[in-house]
């Protein structure tokens, strides 16, 4: 996240960019761009991924993730990314980065899902038959789940935000 804030404000995240749209930070077509990006660069990810392992390079998850729970969890993994990353937003790009690696870490342990917490990745992942895959037929309420964390973050941390004694 460090190394790459200074060309575009370290942006791995559709839900990241989105947000700082939503929070007029950024203009719609950046976003635009970011989120193509985000996902071109994810699915190229998973084909160097296996690549490096000498696996056929085009493959369909087929790792069940769906119910109730998991969704509950990328929800969870959602909202606490966008709150760590809404309520660090007036702390140095490194402050920021090694909070988001340590949430993004600890949630991997923490969530049943874990923690995907990108519509991108979670995209990606469907074309991956490893364990960390997940079916194309899952895709969809993970990152319905994800945006609704994701939106809840934002607006917890502008509450926050606004009710902070350090203003």
């Amino acid at each position: 996240i460090s190394v790459f804030a200074r060309f575009s404000g370290a942006h791995f995240n559709p839900l990241v960019s989105i947000a700082e749209r939503l929070v007029g930070r950024q203009c719609t077509r950046l976003t635009a761009a970011y989120v193509v990006v985000q996902v071109a660069g994810a699915l190229v990810g998973v084909l160097i991924a296996h690549g490096m392992f000498d696996v056929s390079l085009l493959q369909a998850s087929t790792k069940v993730r769906t119910g109730a729970a998991q969704w509950f969890a990328e929800g969870v993994a959602s909202f606490g990314l966008l709150l760590v990353i809404g309520l660090s937003a007036k702390e140095s790009a490194a402050t920021v980065a090694a909070r988001v690696a340590c949430f993004i870490g600890a949630a991997y342990w923490f969530t049943a899902s874990t923690s995907f917490a990108n519509p991108a990745v979670t995209l990606a992942r469907a074309f991956t038959d490893s364990f960390a895959g997940i079916r194309i037929d899952d895709v969809p309420m993970f990152v319905f789940a994800q945006c609704v964390g994701a939106a809840c973050g934002v607006i917890a941390a502008r509450r926050l935000e606004s009710h902070s004694t350090t203003k």
